[in-house]
């Protein structure tokens, strides 16, 4: 079993990613990202990120950064900012490594990364899944995940907002 003082390490810098990526490269390994807001965690996403890790030997997962996910979802969002939400996805067993960015897409932390593989949930279509022209030109592949139905975060807040 894992020590949970590892977790926090799991949390990456841009830089360190990079670093941390090319030593995982060079022993041959592969290299899967996927990336999100994940404000409220749930079964979907769990979902979602377990099925990116099988793409690949190690999953990186982009999130956006608090400024991000408000200028995406709105002033009422993020429900938990983005050390909880990065530190909850780094203690996932199948998530490698985290890095938040604070860019509205994650094409810069993509292009400046290079996976092997993207991967994205069902509601994308490849045309619309940033990077995926960029992973393809360089060799790699994108993979569109089916989404589980009826679990959201919108939705989850809903829900709470009933109570």
């Amino acid at each position: 079993m894992r020590k949970a003082d590892i977790i926090e390490k799991k949390i990456y810098t841009k830089e360190k990613a990079l670093q941390q990526i090319a030593q995982w490269k060079m022993t041959g390994k592969t290299i899967a990202f996927t990336n999100g807001c994940f404000d409220i965690l749930h079964r979907g996403h769990i979902f979602s990120l377990s099925q990116a890790a099988k793409e690949a030997d190690y999953l990186v997962v982009g999130v956006n950064s608090d400024a991000s996910t408000k200028r995406l979802k709105g002033d009422s969002r993020p429900v938990n900012n983005e050390e909880s939400r990065a530190l909850l996805l780094a203690s996932l067993l199948m998530v490698d490594a985290v890095v938040i960015f604070d860019e509205d897409t994650p094409l810069q932390l993509i292009n400046t990364l290079m996976p092997d593989v993207l991967v994205k949930g069902g509601d994308y279509t490849l045309e619309q899944i940033v990077g995926a022209k960029e992973v393809m030109a360089n060799g790699g592949r994108v993979v569109i995940n089916p989404i589980v139905q009826g679990y959201s975060t919108t939705g989850l807040i809903e829900k709470i907002h009933k109570l």
